[in-house]
């Protein structure tokens, strides 16, 4: 493969935002994938957007398993498009073979965060259908628990969010990218 085409698909490589409800992938998210001309998508979005319903309602409907079914199938689907960047759902990875099909197919960031800045970002989120709960702190420190050791298994690059403003850890985490970063104008 001569180095041309070689720079060119990894470019197009997606960068795929693993980790907790509330660590910050959309926001992170969106400004990385402007950051590196790519497309940003949200999977929980995207799952919204296809059912016309909000996912406390498909939780309440079908329940955590129906939920689960939906997010693996969007995520095989999301992961046919290149050159972008995917927010995934905090659970995604609960699914051996979502792992699978996360680390076949682009960089895995993990945007770690403390349980109480996780309780501080969601405590007033309706939205989150397994954090409406009486002990929120104890119920983000179950799932991360349970979590913690498979967004690291899968991890290629691991960061601290809310360490620094999303500028800086934009920055950083494109330096941090195992391949170089072009920024390409793709409009022309």
């Amino acid at each position: 493969m001569n180095k041309m085409n070689h720079t060119a698909e990894e470019i197009d490589r997606n960068i795929l935002l693993v980790g907790m409800m509330g660590a910050g992938k959309t926001t992170i998210g969106k400004s990385l994938a402007s950051y590196l001309n790519k497309k940003f998508i949200d999977s929980d979005c995207e799952i919204q957007k296809r059912t016309g319903v909000k996912i406390p309602v498909i939780f309440e409907i079908e329940g955590e398993a129906g939920f689960r079914k939906r997010e693996s199938e969007m995520l095989r689907e999301l992961l046919k498009i290149k050159n972008m960047v995917l927010a995934t759902g905090g659970g995604v990875i609960l699914n051996l073979q979502n792992r699978e099909l996360l680390k076949q197919n682009g960089t895995i960031v993990y945007l770690r965060a403390s349980v109480e800045d996780l309780w501080h970002r969601t405590r007033h989120d309706k939205n989150r259908p397994l954090l409406q709960t009486i002990d929120l702190q104890a119920k983000l420190s179950e799932l991360y628990d349970q979590r913690d050791p498979m967004y690291r298994e899968i991890a290629h690059i691991v960061v601290e969010s809310g360490k620094q403003s999303i500028q800086q850890m934009v920055k950083s985490l494109a330096q941090q990218l195992p391949y170089p970063v072009l920024r390409i104008d793709r409009t022309k």
